[in-house]
């Protein structure tokens, strides 16, 4: 049986003399600026959104889930309850309590079903039956997302939760672990989970001083670091949103791991990942240049990406990739991860940082992602251009987040125009500096979005932009086009070989 105790007298118990046991608590007048403000707007947001009957938040209206029949956020309220915690003003630790509580009561408890030990993305989710298909009924991601969550509060502040409360966040966490194990899903190369997971389970394992468990967490720990280390490369790559995943629990290793070594080898992967971020990242443009593995949207001033949020608290407002926050923003949500990212600590490193404040001249990126992957980047001054050569093996559809080949400009007007693949059998793409190279077999789709864009000025031959001129040579079979506000579909069938000349305005 567990019992609750204070911060760090396990990690003492299990390793003495290896373990980081000073607290990392910070409160929000000894955070820097940035930091400070990107706390404050996390809370402020997560206080407009509360729904006090229930103790967790609303789903906002321009929220990251695809039914409205998800009203209220379990995974976002943690995020929640650990934001007030820090806080600790008048009443905060109670209604961190009454979230914890209705979180833990999401909680999949019947051993021997897939999603056993993760939660329900919302209390109005229904239960999942044999034919719930993963994703689409339920997320197992939500056992590390918010076991990680509940590790940083019984890491950081047993004594603002009562003991009994404490002592089911220790249970819960097993209880995921659990399932996770059970499940046998997971794969180092799912990097923005397997980093998450490495952790959890490392810290459960020095708690309950389960030696088989720190056994078997020792060695995940060194197959995402192999995995990582062939090419200094995470496969889920260059992705604004799940790299800011890769970044938590990046931190999390490298503050919290139980031994000198998993707190080395997380430092070492944060400070690598960083500086290709700083690589790919333009900040005249406020962008991160594709190609994208897993991408949300395309221009970070316009959504909420957690990469932007990571660089908010380290760079000015004025220059960070994080739009104005009102109730309807893309991916609102995204900000209620701020809490740990204050806790934890951001660590750019000086080389990176002066990349992401003042742009070092154009550039051409060239990075192998795996045997087969290869991406590669324009990051010029007034334009990105991104391409991902998979040898054929990965296509890109209306319904995935693999976008392999990618454009982002200035438009005249201010904001940010792009183009994205959004459809094709599997691709080769490559950028240079004057343009992309798409090589396929079949029918493909690019999207076209610009303030201001007119579909008569875009032919088969030809792409007549805002601020930007594309000429196309392709030995497409036809051509088709479907318009919309500021958006414009190209379809170019049965075809092997495109190249895009891209010339921005003077």
């Amino acid at each position: 049986m567990m019992k609750p105790y204070p911060a760090c007298l396990g990690l003492l118990l299990a390793l003495a003399a290896s373990a980081r046991c000073q607290a990392a608590r910070i409160s929000p007048d000894e955070m820097n600026r940035d930091t400070r403000q990107v706390f404050d707007a996390s809370m402020h947001w997560d206080e407009q959104f509360f729904d006090p009957a229930i103790h967790l938040v609303r789903r906002p209206a321009g929220g990251q889930h695809d039914t409205l029949a998800l009203r209220h956020l379990v995974r976002e309220s943690s995020w929640y309850a650990l934001g007030l915690l820090m806080r600790d003003a008048p009443g905060d630790r109670q209604r961190a309590s009454g979230i914890l509580d209705a979180v833990l009561q999401q909680q999949f408890r019947t051993r021997g079903v897939r999603w056993y030990g993760t939660f329900r993305r919302s209390p109005e989710e229904p239960d999942p039956t044999a034919k719930t298909e993963m994703w689409r009924g339920y997320d197992p991601n939500w056992r590390e997302f918010i076991g990680t969550t509940f590790a940083l509060i019984l890491r950081e502040y047993p004594e603002r939760i009562p003991p009994t409360l404490a002592k089911r966040l220790y249970a819960s966490i097993d209880l995921a672990l659990q399932g996770e194990i059970d499940e046998r899903r997971l794969a180092p190369g799912y990097s923005n989970i397997a980093l998450m997971y490495g952790f959890l389970w490392d810290f459960a394992a020095q708690h309950d001083q389960n030696a088989v468990w720190q056994k078997q967490s020792a060695g995940w720990v060194e197959s995402v670091y192999r995995l990582f280390k062939q090419h200094e490369s995470f496969e889920e790559y260059n992705s604004p949103t799940y790299y800011g995943v890769d970044l938590y629990g990046l931190a999390l290793w490298r503050d919290l791991g139980s031994s000198g070594r998993m707190r080395s080898l997380g430092s070492e992967m944060e400070q690598t990942l960083w500086r290709d971020i700083a690589d790919f990242y333009q900040p005249g443009l406020r962008n991160i240049a594709g190609p994208y593995d897993r991408s949300y949207g395309m221009d970070m001033e316009s959504y909420v990406s957690l990469v932007g949020v990571w660089m908010r608290t380290a760079l000015d407002a004025s220059i960070a990739p994080l739009p104005e926050l009102n109730a309807t923003t893309d991916h609102l949500a995204d900000i209620w991860l701020a809490p740990h990212m204050a806790l934890l600590g951001t660590r750019i490193p000086p080389d990176a940082l002066t990349h992401m404040k003042q742009f070092q001249g154009d550039h051409l990126v060239h990075k192998q992602i795996t045997d087969q992957r290869v991406a590669t980047a324009w990051v010029g001054h007034d334009v990105l251009l991104g391409g991902e050569s998979t040898s054929l093996t990965k296509d890109s559809g209306t319904t995935t987040q693999f976008h392999p080949a990618t454009v982002q400009w200035r438009t005249p007007t201010g904001p940010i125009g792009w183009m994205r693949l959004v459809q094709s059998p599997p691709v080769d793409a490559s950028a240079d500096r004057h343009g992309l190279t798409i090589a396929t077999k079949g029918t493909i789709r690019l999207r076209l979005h610009a303030k201001g864009l007119v579909a008569a000025r875009i032919t088969a031959r030809a792409w007549d932009l805002p601020g930007m001129r594309v000429d196309v040579d392709s030995d497409a079979k036809g051509f088709a086009l479907e318009a919309r506000d500021d958006e414009v579909d190209v379809i170019y069938p049965a075809m092997t070989r495109m190249r895009l000349e891209v010339k921005t305005a003077p």
